[in-house]
């Protein structure tokens, strides 16, 4: 549901209007309206965001770090918010450039250890006698035995197909060979050895040192990106205040919901402070707050993920939300990845903090659907339990919704496609019956008719062809009540699509509804089948796997055959249910977002309310 608002205009002295701000915010429940043209590029605005950027990055960098089950200390107003951040940068940028450091140590390493053990002095020596020593690689096949006399070359080691060789010659000697010469670093492997152990220690003292500041600095750091946010929202206010009469009074506008308005009232009544309110106008651009069922309100992140309503029409989370949890557990199919899902979601969410609290708890709710699938389609960690010769499942194993138990009576079609479809074509009316209470809310009845109309016929179309269909005989007066149904909402269709205009138009427009509706309306219902086929996939899958580690482990020593088949199965049903999880996310939110909402005529575009408050420290 999205709560109604109400557009507030203050009209504030300019010598009271900071305590009025202060006061404001306490309430918390005024959404500040921003001037048309945005807000203007701002020096100190944009400072403060920047700074409140930073904040965030070093917040996230301690939370890596923090020690798990670690106490944090509270914040402690007397740190300087300013100081605690440079501190931690300061750590992370010494970390990350020893970490630089000790990436290129360990090159130049690999690249010298396989020159061994030498001494660059002997090499000075060398060559104050008269010797050059050069070092060169190429590849196996290149090197020529020649160079061992010519240029006096030796082979220090050889590595897969590369040869590693020095030559000792005279200064002026002149080499031409076919190898890449190679340029010694400065210190030999021993030494980079040694440097690279000692990077690593210094590594592990800033680690340390980022582990004490999580735990001493992390809520009073938390607590001074409170303050920062704080100052933001109050620039923001600022620069979206008009200043009337020579500066000395203050207009600032705002929306409150309606179920705010008594906290702001309370204040307002006693303030003194001059201020109208009124009804939102269709022109306005309106901020969107959510209210649903606690059940519900687990579904707004997917609501989110797309676009937030817009204030002239209704909210879809109540309309997707026990469709989104069904396409799930049609897609993943599986009673036993339900139980998967179910557990996960239920172990994380002890120990989870409280926004991924309602996450796992959708989590449990698709889990738990998924399962109620896996029962009635007898799928269970890919076993098809209408086909085990299982004693215990005798009773029951008629009634799993399978092709083997329905598909006589549905002429060879899988029951679960079939239901797909009707799943489908449910969906569907009902985001046409939404897309009509929409344009009632909207534009009035009479423009809904016509919509509401298209429901009726298509539900007694429906009906007499699925009846017939099966056999099913009508009385005269059920027949003709049918067809009488259908012929009135054809006739509202034809000459009431359009109120205002002339008949002819409306017939036109009749025609062009009506192709629309027939080809969009099979190509949305087609679309369904997904749910049939991909939960068919995984459980197929599932079964795959199983087969595989039964029957490839035949020969198999019967000690180590049971590892290898709990390896196979873990291995495959991994994966099968990897895949058939993200695929139970995918389709279920390309329904909603695709056939649903074109079909609801969803337009989105709304603001989220973000009410000017204090921040919580």
């Amino acid at each position: 549901m999205i709560l109604k608002m109400k557009r507030y205009t203050f009209l504030v002295y300019h010598k009271q209007y900071t305590e009025f701000l202060e006061k404001i915010k306490e309430t918390g429940v005024l959404h500040v309206i921003e001037k048309a043209g945005g807000i203007a590029e701002n020096d100190a605005l944009r400072d403060k965001m920047q700074l409140a950027a930073r904040i965030k990055n070093a917040l996230k960098q301690l939370e890596k770090r923090t020690p798990k089950n670690a106490n944090l200390l509270p914040a402690d107003n007397g740190k300087d918010g300013l100081q605690l951040l440079s501190k931690v940068e300061l750590a992370l940028s010494e970390k990350e450039a020893l970490e630089q450091k000790l990436q290129n140590t360990e090159k130049e390493y690999e690249r010298m250890e396989v020159w061994g053990t030498f001494n660059l002095e002997r090499f000075e020596q060398l060559k104050n006698a008269g010797l050059v020593v050069r070092f060169f690689s190429c590849n196996l096949r290149k090197f020529d035995q020649e160079w061992e006399t010519l240029y006096n070359a030796f082979e220090i080691d050889t590595i897969g197909t590369i040869r590693y060789f020095i030559t000792l010659t005279k200064p002026d000697q002149n080499i031409e060979i076919d190898a890449d010469p190679i340029k010694l670093s400065s210190k030999t492997a021993e030494q980079l050895l040694v440097e690279t152990s000692e990077i690593r220690a210094k590594i592990e003292l800033h680690n340390a040192l980022l582990e004490n500041m999580a735990i001493d600095d992390y809520n009073s750091l938390k607590a001074a990106q409170a303050t920062i946010i704080e100052q933001i929202d109050y620039t923001k206010v600022i620069l979206n205040t008009q200043n009337e009469a020579d500066n000395r009074v203050m207009v600032l506008e705002g929306w409150c919901p309606e179920e705010s308005e008594p906290v702001l009232n309370n204040y307002l009544e006693t303030s003194g402070v001059y201020y109208e309110s009124e009804e939102p106008k269709i022109t306005d651009e309106i901020p969107i707050k959510l209210k649903n069922s606690n059940f519900t309100k687990l579904f707004e992140p997917i609501t989110k993920l797309f676009s937030l309503p817009n204030y002239s029409e209704l909210d879809p989370t109540p309309f997707l939300a026990p469709f989104f949890m069904l396409f799930f557990g049609l897609c993943l199919g599986d009673g036993g990845y339900g139980l998967l899902v179910l557990f996960a979601a239920t172990f994380f969410k002890k120990k989870s903090s409280l926004e991924m609290k309602s996450i796992l708890t959708l989590g449990q709710y698709l889990g738990g659907m998924t399962i109620i699938v896996g029962i009635l389609t007898g799928s269970f960690f890919g076993i098809a339990l209408d086909q085990v010769e299982w004693i215990w499942l005798k009773g029951v194993k008629s009634y799993f919704i399978t092709q083997a138990n329905y598909g006589d009576i549905l002429s060879g079609y899988n029951p679960m496609m079939i239901l797909a479809v009707i799943i489908g074509i449910i969906q569907i009316l009902f985001g046409m019956i939404v897309n009509s209470l929409k344009i009632n809310k909207q534009f009035g009845y009479k423009y809904a008719i016509s919509k509401l109309s298209w429901v009726f016929f298509i539900i007694s179309a429906l009906l007499i062809a699925g009846l017939k269909s099966f056999g099913i005989l009508l009385n005269d007066y059920l027949s003709y009540s049918l067809y009488t149904f259908a012929g009135i909402n054809a006739l509202i269709i034809i000459f009431y699509n359009s109120p205002g205009k002339n008949p002819i138009a409306n017939i036109g427009s009749a025609l062009w509804d009506t192709y629309n509706m027939a080809t969009g309306l099979l190509g949305d219902t087609l679309s369904y089948i997904r749910l049939f086929a991909l939960g068919l996939t995984g459980s197929i899958l599932g079964g795959v796997f199983n087969t595989l580690a039964f029957d490839l482990t035949t020969d198999a020593n019967p000690y180590l055959r049971w590892l290898f088949i709990l390896l196979i199965l873990l291995v495959g049903h991994t994966i099968n249910f990897a895949l058939s999880l993200i695929g139970a996310f995918v389709h279920p939110m390309r329904l909603t977002f695709v056939e649903f909402y074109k079909n609801s005529g969803f337009e989105g575009g709304g603001k989220a309310y973000q009410p000017f408050s204090k921040q919580v420290k």
